[in-house]
């Protein structure tokens, strides 16, 4: 049986709390369990201040057959950085601006940027799946999305990770590499109609909202909109044409981390769970997992978390 872990970003100590909170024990380096078996579901760098740490403790986990993961997109993210883009030397696959710095920063100066230590992350993150499609269940960091998932079979190896040779097309913006890890590890995007606009929490001017994509049904924007709350007015109360949602096919559950939840954690459907709940959004964070048990449809009592803790 499997225990699942939502988004860490550097919060090694509240990842060690859960982790004995759900009976993990510290052996020899190693969290382990003799029943069962984490997956991560990515995003273990940026933002918080045990960066480091928190990927020690999941690729031990991982290494030594404790633990799988799939890649969130800040490893996505922190391995284009570090890649140069082999068709503009000197430049990188992700650019070298202060915007992607911004989100970055606190990674580089942990890790030391350039470093043996980092330089062995990054050939770490490269391992990690872009998701997983196991009997009972599937796992990716940010959408399900059939026709992405059928896509990134040209680019992925039989693990579905990412082939040396593809990092370049799913970085370079128009590709179909890029538009599929772009909805599977980022959210689903829906342009706004017009010249309609709102500011994310970090102040960038958004002119696409990223959507509730396992909803089926007739929506408007605003219906959909996963925007900070001081933004919803500002999206338009216009229909979302009905192609656009690829629903969900419901033939499994599938569990996904990266939209900064809050409140009281709960499954989205009977088959949809994001573990998500803001650790490093401030006091009211928690680190967040789900006690997978084989039930076909998801239950609320097998969410487990813990609070973020005072520092």
């Amino acid at each position: 049986m499997y225990d699942l872990i939502g988004d860490i970003h550097g919060h090694a100590s509240e990842l060690e709390a859960l982790l004995s909170k759900m009976d993990y024990v510290d052996k020899g380096g190693v969290w382990q369990h003799p029943d069962r078996k984490v997956i991560f579901l990515g995003d273990f760098v940026d933002r918080g201040p045990e960066q480091v740490e928190t990927v020690n403790i999941a690729r031990s986990m991982v290494e030594k057959g404790k633990a799988l993961a799939v890649m969130g997109n800040h490893e996505f993210n922190a391995v284009a950085w570090a890649t140069e883009d082999p068709q503009n030397p000197g430049n990188y696959l992700r650019p070298h601006i202060e915007k992607n710095l911004k989100q970055h920063r606190a990674f580089l100066e942990q890790v030391g940027e350039g470093s043996e230590l980092h330089q062995s992350m990054i050939k770490w993150f490269k391992t990690l799946p872009v998701y997983l499609d196991l009997p009972e269940f599937r796992v990716v960091h940010a959408c399900w999305h059939g026709e992405h998932v059928s896509a990134m079979a040209k680019y992925t190896d039989s693990s579905n990770r990412l082939l040396q040779e593809s990092w370049a097309d799913a970085s370079r913006k128009g590709s179909e590499a890029y538009e599929a890890i772009e909805t599977l590890l980022k959210g689903l995007e829906i342009p706004l109609p017009g010249d309609h606009y709102f500011f994310d929490k970090d102040k960038n001017k958004r002119t696409n909202i990223r959507a509730e994509w396992w909803r089926q049904g007739e929506f408007t924007y605003r219906d959909l909109a996963m925007v900070p709350g001081d933004a919803i007015d500002q999206i338009p109360h216009l229909p979302v044409a009905s192609h656009i949602l690829p629903g969900y096919d419901g033939e499994k559950p599938v569990f996904v981390g990266h939209y900064w939840m809050s409140g009281e954690p709960a499954p989205l459907t009977d088959q949809v769970a994001c573990l998500d709940f803001s650790i490093a959004g401030g006091s009211n964070g928690k680190l967040c997992a789900y006690r997978w048990r084989g039930e076909p449809e998801l239950e609320q009592e097998n969410f487990c978390y813990v609070e973020r803790l005072a520092r």
